[in-house]
């Protein structure tokens, strides 16, 4: 029956995939949709050591292992004016970066660093004013200054929460009257997870085991305890915002998660109680909080009081405290009930994927670095948010697919992930999703957290070895360009006709 399952799964793939050849253009589109492109300040700028600039733990994090740093990255921090003339040629609505809280203040609190805040000002102005591209600000993409982290532990701290919303006022005073759009944490679910259940991600905490030895962390209680600190931050955030400066500005706040696409690994019942404990505790964990001002009963339950409790007042505070949410999405994955409860040999850590119950598998030859095309899988996401969560506005804030660096500058498999997942995003709007932007992460190659620069997603290739870091466009950034201009309609018709059009090398 396992592989019957397997076999229709496969067959629903290949009847969505003919579905979503069906022509489309920009034009099918609302006219008030954002089509976009994504960096991270981190993985963008580099200059890490300029102008003011003082470590956060990303930089300490990228030391300690052997996937090089951000040090340089692709030198945003003096290229930017290329970048956004680049941007204006591809004919981008929105541009998604971040805001470094060390640039900008560099001891975590106190003065602001005027070296750091001209440079975000300047960003800004290039965007909007020379370029007419809408800026789609993140304050928090996983690198917190160092020097809060060593004060007093950063975000498992309720100090974070004083201390980010200070970082945020600054923000929204010297840049609101030009940015519309504000995420307060980048994918917090994935982030507590990576950070502090996992160890792979900064500040790297994580209940030592055989395989990976963090120095610091306790995976049972502080992916709870920081994700708790999240949400307080991000409503902290958002509060001062809504009362200080919305009604003149007239921006929108909101906060993003990560999202998998979930569907059981079998028919069993087993498997579809799994599932849906999986979106519990991967989205509901943000979500019902956001939505209805407390846990999901699922987590309640399993973790008891390793679970923080929001008081009255909290609860009131976060729940509505998103105008939006942001979902960033690159794959699908199967759900299998966990058998971890059975006795074993092996003593097994109590961490957050244990605590799920569940196992999540990558369909086909996903990993973490090589994302198959599913776009039924963010479809899924898309319903699942608009039944269950009352269809709240959403932003596809990232979703692309990785190739290796410097392969080839015809990346047909990163045309054909990013269409037919536009594809199952105008699928999910005519379906009555709220959602109201695309973003393609990445716009340029950076430094990635997972694979350092040996794998990339950007629509232009940046020579790291050269010492210029010389952009070149890939197919993806003439398929982008056209889509976005109205001169395409979206088939697999076009991919072939601009491969044979295309001027760039098909290799490196």
């Amino acid at each position: 029956m396992q592989a019957f399952s397997h076999l229709l799964l496969s067959f629903l793939v290949i009847l969505f995939a003919i579905s979503c050849s069906d022509a489309f253009t920009r034009n099918d589109f609302p006219e008030e949709f954002l089509f976009g492109a994504a960096t991270s300040a981190y993985q963008w700028e580099g200059a890490v050591d300029e102008d003011g600039r003082t470590p956060s733990v990303w930089d300490t994090f990228s030391r300690s292992y052997s996937r090089g740093n951000g040090d340089i990255a692709c030198d945003g921090y003096h290229k930017y004016k290329e970048d956004v003339k680049l941007m204006a040629e591809m004919g981008l609505e929105a541009f998604r970066f971040s805001i470094s809280w060390t640039r900008l203040i560099p001891k975590g609190r106190g003065p602001i660093n005027p070296k750091g805040l001209l440079f975000y000002k300047n960003l800004i102005q290039e965007l909007r004013t020379n370029a007419g591209i809408e800026p789609h600000v993140t304050l928090y993409h996983y690198d917190l200054p160092q020097s809060l982290e060593h004060e007093y532990g950063g975000w498992i701290n309720r100090k974070i929460i004083e201390d980010f919303t200070a970082f945020a006022d600054v923000c929204f005073r010297e840049f609101g009257d030009d940015v519309k759009l504000w995420t307060t944490i980048n994918e917090a679910n994935i982030f507590a997870i990576a950070s502090y259940s996992e160890g792979f991600a900064p500040p790297g905490h994580c209940s030592p085991t055989s395989f990976f030895n963090c120095s610091t962390g306790n995976s049972s209680t502080e992916p709870y305890l920081a994700g708790h600190n999240m949400l307080l931050a991000h409503a902290s955030a958002s509060k001062l915002y809504k009362l200080k400066y919305k009604s003149k500005q007239r921006g929108s706040i909101g906060l993003s998660i990560y999202a998998f696409g979930l569907t059981p690994y079998s028919n069993s019942k087993e498997d579809e109680i799994a599932t849906q404990r999986a979106k519990d505790f991967l989205f509901g964990w943000m979500l019902k909080p956001l939505v209805f001002g407390d846990y999901p009963d699922a987590m309640k339950r399993v973790l008891g009081p390793r679970l923080p409790v929001f008081s009255e007042e909290e609860s009131e505070q976060v729940k509505g405290s998103s105008d939006f949410v942001g979902i960033i999405h690159y794959t699908t994955v199967y759900v299998r009930n966990s058998t971890s409860t059975t006795p074993s040999l092996i003593p097994r850590r109590q961490d957050f994927f244990t605590d799920m119950g569940a196992e999540t598998i990558f369909m086909g030859n996903s990993t973490f670095f090589e994302w198959d095309s599913i776009p039924w899988g963010l479809e899924s996401v898309l319903e699942y948010v608009k039944q269950s969560y009352n269809n709240p506005p959403i932003y596809i804030l990232e979703n692309g697919t990785p190739m290796k660096h410097g392969s080839t500058l015809q990346d047909t498999p990163r045309i054909e992930y990013i269409q037919a997942y536009i594809g199952a995003v105008l699928n999910a709007i005519k379906n009555g999703s709220d959602t109201r932007g695309y973003f393609v992460w990445s716009m340029i190659d950076v430094y990635e957290l997972l694979s350092g620069y040996m794998y990339s997603y950007g629509m232009y290739h940046v020579n790291f070895s050269d010492s210029g870091l010389k952009r070149s466009p890939k197919l993806s950034a003439s398929w982008y360009t056209g889509f976005l201009n109205g001169t395409m309609d979206v088939s697999p018709r076009d991919i072939t006709q601009m491969q044979s059009h295309f001027s760039g090398p098909s290799s490196l």
